[in-house]
C-alpha cells in the first residue's frame, strides 16, 4: 500500500551562531521591522507566522537560539527538528565565523549527512571594519564547498534581511501547488506572500 506524500505546510527554521552576532536582531527586523542596538542574551525563543502562498496556508516557525553554547542538548534538539538552518556570524568578528564552521559540522553529524538547507549570513556589514573577514574565501567555501547559500546583511540598516528569509524558505519543501512559473522564477516568491517589500540592496562589504 502506497502512502501519499503530504505537502509541507509547516516549516521550522532555526537561527544559530555565536553570542552577539545579531540573530535576534535579524529576526526582529524581519517580523517587526525594528532594531534594538543593545545586545540581550537569548536562551531560546520561538516565533510563528502564517503565510498564504498561492492559496496554501504555510506556517513558518523561526527559532532563535542561544549563542552561549551552554545548552548543547537544546541546540541538538533544535537542529533535529529544523527544516532549514541560518548560520549567522558578524563580519567584523573572525571568531564568530569559526563558530559557524563548527555549527555546520554539528548539523551534518546530527542530521547524519542528510541534506539540510543551510544559509550562512554575514551580519553587520554596516560596520566600518567589516572587511576584516570578507573575501572570496568565505563566499567560495559556503557556495562551492558547502553547497549552501551565502547572504551579507545588516539588521541595523535593514539590508538584505528579506533575502535571508527568502533563501531559507526557497530551499525547503514548500507546497507542491506552487505554480511551475513561480518555481522557475525564484525571485518572485516573496511577492506571493505577505513578506515586506524588498529594500534597496547596497553591499557595504564587497567580496573581491
Amino acid at each position: 500500500m502506497s502512502l501519499e506524500v503530504q505537502e509541507k505546510t509547516h516549516v521550522r527554521v532555526v537561527f544559530l551562531g555565536a553570542a552577539g552576532v545579531g540573530k535576534t536582531a535579524l529576526i526582529r527586523r524581519f517580523l517587526q521591522d525594528t532594531f534594538e542596538p543593545k545586545h540581550r542574551r537569548t536562551v531560546e525563543e520561538l516565533h510563528s507566522r502564517d503565510f498564504d502562498i498561492s492559496g496554501v496556508k504555510v506556517t513558518v516557525e523561526i527559532l532563535d537560539t542561544s549563542g552561549s553554547y551552554a545548552f548543547p542538548a537544546m541546540r541538538k534538539l533544535s537542529i533535529q527538528n529544523s527544516d532549514a538552518c541560518a548560520l549567522v556570524y558578524a563580519v567584523d568578528d573572525p571568531e564568530s565565523l569559526e563558530a559557524v564552521k563548527s555549527l555546520r559540522d554539528e548539523i551534518l553529524e546530527i542530521k547524519e549527512d542528510k541534506y539540510t538547507p543551510i544559509v550562512v549570513v554575514g551580519n553587520k556589514v554596516d560596520r566600518e571594519d567589516a572587511r576584516r573577514v570578507c573575501g572570496d574565501e568565505v563566499l567560495s567555501t559556503v557556495e562551492l564547498d558547502w553547497n549552501s547559500s551565502y547572504v551579507e546583511a545588516s539588521a541595523k540598516e535593514n539590508e538584505n534581511v528579506l533575502e535571508v528569509f527568502k533563501e531559507l524558505l526557497q530551499q525547503v519543501n514548500l507546497p507542491r501547488r506552487l505554480s511551475p512559473a513561480l518555481r522557475r522564477r525564484r525571485e518572485t516568491f516573496p511577492k506571493d506572500t505577505d513578506f515586506r517589500p524588498p529594500m534597496n540592496k547596497t553591499n557595504s562589504c564587497v567580496l573581491s
